[in-house]
């Protein structure tokens, strides 16, 4: 766990970078990052990726968001993911399409 948390402690974020944040035990989350302590993240204008198609990876949902068919909440204002284990910048591109995939 140590390790984990030395590295993220290196990691460098601006506020409001649209990030992909993989968690533990909560899922993968998209939105705004805030900050991070440790292994807690805050993030807003955040949603919950329950399902996706289109991509293989976190890594090509970063780059190029998700396809048809795939599942994402609607944003809650704000979120802090306490068990964060990766947080992928997200493009412009990936940016939109996750934002455009309608919650049904």
């Amino acid at each position: 766990m140590k390790a984990i948390e030395n590295t993220m402690k290196t990691a460098t974020k601006t506020k409001n970078t649209y990030v992909v944040v993989r968690t533990r035990t909560a899922g993968v989350h998209v939105g705004e990052f805030v900050c991070r302590n440790g292994c807690e993240v805050e993030l807003k204008e955040a949603r919950r990726i329950w399902y996706w198609q289109g991509a293989n990876t976190l890594h090509e949902i970063s780059l190029s968001g998700v396809g048809s068919g795939s599942k994402i909440s609607v944003a809650v204002a704000r979120i802090v993911l306490l068990d964060a284990i990766e947080i992928i910048d997200a493009t412009d591109n990936a940016r939109a399409s996750l934002e455009t995939v309608p919650w049904d």
